[in-house]
């Protein structure tokens, strides 16, 4: 019988469940649907951010499934993640309240730095202008708040490089939980997966089947031929055998859609494995990154002056 995997374990102590849906670009109209389609198939595990200006309409859709006692909201693992322009620590607490008012939650179970980045307050869109110094350590305390306060059940952070993260290990007094970053089968993150099992941190992939819906990440990993190969020995969709490796290796994962049959789908990961000998040819898939964040680099404006500059070199 395989090993289900359907939840991990925090440094909280808290458990967080393995298969999330994302909810990253989903249009407005479509989303609340999805929350809705997936939380009634068995999703527990519901990833949001402000930025996605999609936060009040799965707000309602939270408020109409606990009203009607679907779920209980101990149930469910709700994250949420502070956006560049709320980095100074004052704005910090005024961001979290805005997200909560919006999902109409007591608290979020996980809240993440979304960008080791800071950008001009209010300002709209990724224009390099409004790219500001950072300060992470002064807003990693307000998020330390956060945790006390009980709004925030854990911290973390997304789209660290292992640098920015061990960086982040020598000042933090409440170490993160998460850490939730791009990966799949075509970017393993290989060394930011052994630093942060070596740590206790747990690793979250997005865009785990390679955003295939993307506009503007051109992704083919579920047409890699070593998933195809498994997907077909072991009569599963590419998708569910992406989605599966990130189990396998420790992640938990975030498939994104607003489609009902791939969101059942792509929860349907939980009774088989992917055996051993089929699992080591993972390692073989070329490797590159499909979120290079080229819009937070720039020349003179932003304090980081190229791409491998902003990953530490992990490109």
């Amino acid at each position: 019988m395989a090993n289900a995997i359907r939840y991990f374990e925090l440094n909280t102590g808290a458990k967080i469940p393995s298969v999330g849906l994302g909810t990253w670009q989903s249009d407005p109209g479509l989303v609340g649907s999805a929350v809705n389609i997936a939380i009634r198939h068995g999703y527990r595990h519901i990833d949001c951010a402000q930025v996605y200006a999609n936060e009040a309409e799965i707000g309602a859709v939270f408020k109409k499934l606990l009203e009607e006692r679907v779920v209980k909201r101990e149930d469910l693992f709700i994250t949420s993640k502070l956006w560049n322009t709320d980095h100074a620590p004052e704005d910090v607490p005024v961001a979290m309240e805005r997200t909560l008012r919006d999902l109409q939650l007591d608290y979020v179970d996980l809240y993440l730095m979304h960008w080791p980045l800071r950008m001009k307050k209010g300002s709209v869109g990724f224009n390099p202008e409004n790219i500001e110094q950072h300060d992470i350590p002064s807003t990693w305390r307000a998020m330390e708040a956060l945790y006390d306060s009980g709004k925030a059940r854990a911290i973390g952070v997304c789209n660290f490089s292992t640098k920015k993260l061990a960086d982040l290990l020598e000042i933090a007094r409440v170490p993160p939980a998460v850490v939730q970053v791009e990966c799949h089968p075509s970017w393993q993150q290989k060394k930011l997966h052994e630093f942060c099992k070596s740590k206790g941190l747990h690793l979250t992939g997005f865009s785990p089947l390679g955003s295939p819906g993307s506009a503007f990440i051109k992704s083919d990993v579920l047409k890699q031929p070593v998933v195809t190969m498994v997907a077909e020995k072991l009569g599963k969709s590419p998708a569910q055998v992406a989605l599966r490796w990130g189990l396998q290796m420790g992640h938990s994962v975030l498939p994104k859609s607003t489609n009902e049959k791939r969101i059942i789908e792509n929860f349907d990961v939980f009774d088989w494995s992917i055996p051993d000998d089929l699992f080591a040819k993972f390692s073989e898939i070329e490797q590159a990154r499909l979120l290079r964040a080229t819009v937070f680099v720039h020349e003179t404006l932003s304090p980081y002056k190229t791409v491998e500059e902003f990953w530490d070199g992990e490109i």
